[in-house]
């Protein structure tokens, strides 16, 4: 069968490391979804590709930029890729329609956009045969992630939802650990990034999704794979405000949130947990990370701790004016001895390479969607609960309240 052929959506910070008319200052310096797509072609598992984004003129820099930074670094790695809209094209946000309608059934996209274009991307994509890849958050409201699940089913594509940390190996590790600790009892989370990244995110920040769906997505993903046998029942949010906005950003963004939430395993006589997840974007420039990111489980056999900001790799450079913590296990960028991109343990390309994988054996008839969810991969199915979290969590801050999560049958709404 011939290589999956990809499209890119969305050509920002993530998928080509091209912000604001140039690199990235952030530790995506040359973006993840293009150089691993790339890369992936290199090695024959993806054939053709092409990317798609609401300003066609940005593409000639974009080209630039993925020439000097990832083709003249790694052995000349072929970053060719056919555009949506044209060159000439200021701008169309609708581009993405006739970018998929360029694509066959039984092709795939991936989606890096704001939070509030995933739904409607990912189901005029899916609607026409196209299999889907989302950065998390899947969608924003519980009611979209649900749709998307009976139209992925009815087409028969595969929608994987992009929670790396899943493949993080210490987060993999304590996944599969926590599972003979007995009852999910507490579990603690923190994640931060500094206050230059509101510059790249302030088209969207406080006004389209807000850093809880950015961040906590992560660990409620990590908790609810932790503990399958639980759902969440209850949120509680609290948001601190007043740095985003000296910022610049909209009245009302918050700064950093936390979610409590209640959790109650499935039975007769359930058990009860509690989550504590909390997220900001409004950390310290020079923290030395680009972000903290840890947590703590506590289960009816043991706990774990996992801090993953400081990994015992610290370099220290006269130009950087400071100690920094990198993290080569997200992605590796140091090329191999003979000149190649050796980044593929990364658990940052571990994640697209798993998607690639799913749709190939998929389209080869070698694994069902049933099967697909069945091994633990971050499907729609399997994800659901984040989003009920992550709704739940915003109507939370906007109506001053406790937000009930009600599930039967399979179906879910928010009360």
């Amino acid at each position: 069968m011939a290589p999956l052929n990809v499209l890119m959506v969305g050509t920002g910070e993530y998928t080509t490391g091209f912000v604001g008319g140039g690199m990235s200052g952030s530790d995506k310096k040359v973006g993840v979804v293009g150089l691993t797509l790339f890369d992936l072609r290199r090695r024959g598992k993806v054939g053709k590709l092409s990317m798609v984004g609401t300003s066609g003129s940005k593409f000639p820099a974009i080209r630039e930029h993925l020439h000097k930074n990832i083709s003249s670094v790694y052995n000349n790695l072929d970053v060719s890729f056919d555009s949506f809209p044209s060159d000439e094209t200021s701008r169309d946000p609708d581009s993405y329609k006739s970018a998929i309608d360029a694509l066959s059934p039984g092709d795939a996209i991936t989606i890096f956009t704001p939070d509030t274009t995933h739904y409607p991307i990912a189901l005029y994509a899916i609607q026409r045969g196209i299999h889907v890849l989302i950065t998390k958050p899947a969608t924003k409201l519980l009611s979209h992630h649900q749709h998307l699940i009976s139209e992925s089913r009815k087409h028969g594509v595969f929608v994987f939802i992009e929670h790396h940390k899943r493949f993080d190996p210490a987060y993999s590790d304590a996944r599969a650990r926590a599972k003979k600790l007995g009852d999910f009892n507490y579990f603690y989370s923190y994640m931060s990034q500094p206050k230059s990244q509101l510059e790249t995110f302030k088209a969207w920040a406080g006004k389209e999704s807000d850093i809880s769906y950015y961040l906590n997505s992560h660990h409620i993903d990590i908790n609810e794979s932790m503990a399958p046998s639980y759902r969440p029942v209850r949120v509680t949010a609290n948001g601190s405000r007043g740095t985003a906005e000296d910022l610049g950003c909209v009245g009302g963004t918050e700064d950093t949130i936390s979610l409590i939430v209640g959790w109650e395993k499935r039975g007769e006589s359930p058990r009860m947990a509690t989550g504590v997840y909390t997220a900001s974007w409004t950390a310290p420039q020079r923290a030395g990370v680009h972000s903290n990111q840890y947590f703590h489980y506590l289960a009816s056999g043991g706990e774990i701790r996992i801090d993953q900001a400081k990994r015992g790799y610290d370099v220290a450079e006269d130009s950087a004016g400071q100690l920094m913590w990198y993290n080569p296990f997200y992605m590796k960028y140091a090329p191999d001895e003979e000149g190649n991109f050796n980044g593929q343990t990364g658990y940052g390309y571990i994640s697209f390479e798993k998607f690639v994988d799913a749709v190939t054996a998929l389209k080869e008839k070698r694994a069902t969607l049933d099967e697909l969810d069945d091994r633990g991969l971050p499907t729609l199915k399997n994800t659901i609960a984040t989003t009920a979290i992550l709704e739940a969590g915003r109507r939370s801050l906007n109506e001053r309240r406790t937000v009930e999560i009600m599930e039967k049958d399979g179906q879910w709404e928010l009360r």
